[in-house]
């Protein structure tokens, strides 16, 4: 059986700081689609492994069953499949959810560099600093 270690590379969330610029954002909204792409093919593994482990369990209770020991170890391993089975189903909601918040960072990043970027483009190529937004309004 393997333990549970905690992942600690590659997946760095994006900072949350006020910085609204545009390439900051598309920086951010870039490492987050990364980070759930990343998370999707790792829930993609585990939920391999789990179904696996689940069907071990289930053959070993069978052969628990056939070599007529106790019921109630055939009844535990059964559970223990049955949980795997369930825990499976769950990991792979949360699959779908990663590759569907993946896929819509995506897309923002695609609207937002659709809207923006020749603004940013503008504003970064010309040597005049911007006024602070509202100074027209009045």
């Amino acid at each position: 059986m393997s333990d549970i270690v905690p992942h600690t590379g590659g997946g760095a969330a994006a900072r949350t700081d006020g910085e609204n610029r545009y390439k900051d954002v598309q920086g951010k909204l870039k490492t987050l689609s990364k980070a759930m792409d990343m998370a999707g093919n790792e829930l993609q593994q585990l939920l391999r492994g789990m179904r696996l482990n689940a069907q071990r369990a289930e053959g070993l209770a069978d052969d628990i069953a056939n070599a007529q020991l106790d019921r109630k170890f055939i009844a535990m391993t059964s559970q223990v499949s049955v949980a795997l089975g369930g825990a499976a189903a769950e990991v792979q909601k949360l699959h779908e959810t990663a590759q569907e918040v993946s896929s819509l960072a995506h897309g923002a990043r695609r609207t937002h560099a659709r809207l923006y970027e020749g603004l940013d483009t503008v504003r970064s190529s010309r040597k005049e600093r911007t006024p602070k937004p509202g100074f027209f309004a009045h």
